[in-house]
């Protein structure tokens, strides 16, 4: 996901480049990610051995390329690189909801073009950029099981073994299926505060966070109780 994130934003700017190159470079990235299945692309990176029999890099790295492209690398990659694509166009996004006159004001004062993204654009284009990227997160979590494919042992694959070793498969399936809305639930109560966070300079007031609710209608019931007991 960090891969994506980082890849995303890079993308994005690329994608709004007056550069003609850069924006095309961008727009096929984008369109070749996003029109292929995740799947197919982890296949692909982890049969590539079949045409590429080694690798080399001249003075730095040579190996075959069996060797290279281990189960880990294969899911970082395909994973990694197919997430950039999507997140490049939650980024654009943001970045186009941020009014032009903010860039405009900012290089009147003389900040460069890199500053003006990271002191002025981005920040606001959080606001937008968060909540669709708390949904990546959490389909990328989910997305993960897809990699069994590749023979990585993560999760679903570790319960198939496990399920079929122990006699129980269906009961292990159903043990992962807890742990994945286990880590999705934990992941959802950080994209709240996550987003109340960068929702401080949009509103004027915050909406009280669950465990302020719960605090408050406490010391409601108490007060009521107090109250009813001073007038009996």
């Amino acid at each position: 996901m960090a891969i994506g994130i980082v890849g995303g934003v890079l993308l994005a700017v690329m994608r709004l480049s007056k550069n003609p190159v850069t924006s095309s470079i961008a727009w096929f990235y984008i369109w070749f990610f996003r029109g292929t299945p995740v799947l197919v692309q982890l296949i692909v990176w982890f049969n590539l051995g079949l045409v590429f029999e080694y690798i080399n890099l001249g003075p730095f790295y040579k190996d075959e390329w069996s060797d290279f492209m281990t189960p880990f690398l294969t899911a970082l990659l395909g994973l990694g690189l197919n997430e950039a694509a999507y997140m490049a166009e939650i980024c654009r996004a943001g970045l186009l909801s941020v009014d032009e006159g903010q860039t405009e004001a900012s290089h009147a004062l003389g900040m460069s073009h890199a500053k003006t993204l990271r002191r002025i654009v981005i920040p606001q284009a959080m606001r937008v950029i968060v909540p669709p990227t708390g949904n990546e997160v959490i389909n990328m979590l989910k997305t993960t099981s897809l990699v069994s494919v590749v023979q990585y042992p993560e999760l679903l694959r570790a319960a198939q073994d496990i399920g079929q070793t122990s006699g129980a498969p269906a009961e292990m399936l159903f043990l992962a299926a807890a742990w994945y809305l286990l880590l999705t639930s934990v992941f959802s109560v950080g994209q709240y505060y996550l987003e109340r966070y960068y929702a401080r300079g949009s509103s004027r007031s915050l909406p009280a966070t669950p465990f302020q609710k719960i605090k408050a209608n406490v010391l409601s019931l108490s007060n009521r109780s107090s109250t009813t007991g001073g007038t009996a």
